[in-house]
C-alpha cells in the first residue's frame, strides 16, 4: 500500500536487504512476495538477509501452498560479523557490515558508480577528435587516428564525478566499529530512537539518541545525516533534528516518503 501510495513502481524492485529479525523489519517481506505473485510478476526476486529468513519465508509459502511464478532467491548473510560484498556490477555495488544491536545485525553501503569520465572540450579540439567518438572516450577508450596514431584517453579527458554512497547503518547501539565502512558517506541514514536525555536506556536497548547519530556523522566525514526509527513516546521529530544538528548541522529528520537527491 506504502509502495502505491509514493508511486514507487514495483516492477523495479530486484534486490531486497533485510538487516535483521525483529518483526518492524520483516514481517511485511511474505505480504510484498505474495503479492508480487498475484501481479504476475516473472523477473526474479534476490532477498539478503540474515540464515533464518528464507527459512521463515519458504514456511510461510508451503503453509499456503503458494506458487510463484518468479525465481526467488535468497542470499545469506553471516552472524560472524563478517563484511561481505553481496553485489558489484558496472553501475552499482552493496556492501553489508555488522553494527551493534540485540540480535545479529547488518547494516549496508549502496555505491552508485559514475565510471564516465569528462571531456576535455580544448584537448579534444586540438587533436581534432570527432564528436561521434565523445561517448568512447567517456568510457575510458583511447583514441586511434586514421594514421594508426594512438591518443591516450587521459589526455583527452578529466576524471568522472566521484561515485555516491549511501550508509544505512540498521538499528545500533552507538559505536565506533563500523566507522571505517561509512567513511565520507554521501547521505549516512542512523537511527536516533531517542532523544540524549534517555542514552542510559539507548545504551541499554541496543540503540542510540540523535546526538550519537550526530558524533559518528561527523567523525565520518559524511555530507548528510538522515535520522530515523524514532520511539513513539516522542510526537514532535523535530527534536531530533535539532538535537542533532548542534553537533552536525547537516542533520535531517526523516519522515514516511521523503525524497532525498544525492
Amino acid at each position: 500500500m506504502q509502495l502505491i501510495k509514493y508511486g514507487i513502481k514495483r516492477s523495479k524492485i530486484h534486490h531486497i536487504f533485510i538487516s535483521h529479525l525483529h518483526g518492524d523489519h520483516y514481517f511485511g517481506l511474505i505480504g510484498l512476495i505474495t503479492s508480487f505473485a498475484l501481479l504476475g510478476r516473472t523477473d526474479p526476486l534476490h532477498v539478503y538477509g540474515p540464515a533464518q529468513l528464507g527459512q521463515i519465508i519458504n514456511v510461510q509459502l508451503d503453509a499456503c501452498h503458494a506458487q510463484l511464478p518468479f525465481p526467488l532467491h535468497f542470499f545469506s548473510l553471516s552472524d560472524a560479523g563478517e563484511r561481505t560484498r553481496l553485489i558489484e556490477t558496472a553501475s552499482f555495488s552493496v556492501t553489508s557490515f555488522p553494527v551493534e544491536h540485540r540480535i545479529p545485525t547488518h547494516g549496508f553501503l549502496i555505491r552508485a558508480k559514475n565510471p564516465r569520465r569528462k571531456i576535455n572540450p580544448d584537448a579534444c579540439s586540438q587533436y581534432e577528435i570527432p564528436r561521434n567518438f565523445y561517448k568512447h572516450l567517456q568510457a575510458g577508450m583511447d583514441f586511434r587516428s586514421e594514421s594508426g596514431a594512438i591518443i591516450s584517453n587521459e589526455l583527452l579527458t578529466f576524471e568522472g564525478n566521484k561515485d555516491k554512497t549511501y550508509a544505512y547503518c540498521a538499528d545500533t547501539r552507538y559505536t565506533l566499529s563500523f566507522l571505517n565502512d561509512v567513511l565520507e558517506a554521501d547521505v549516512l541514514y542512523h537511527e536516533s530512537t531517542y532523544l540524549d536525555a534517555e542514552v542510559d536506556l539507548a545504551n541499554m536497548r541496543y540503540h542510540a539518541t540523535a546526538r550519537q547519530a550526530a558524533e559518528l556523522a561527523l567523525q565520518a566525514g559524511a555530507r548528510q545525516l538522515v535520522l530515523g526509527h524514532y520511539s513513539s513516546r516522542y510526537k514532535d521529530i523535530s527534536l531530533f533534528e535539532n538535537e542533532a544538528r548542534q553537533i552536525f548541522p547537516h542533520s535531517i529528520a526523516s519522515y514516511e516518503g521523503m525524497v532525498i537527491d544525492i
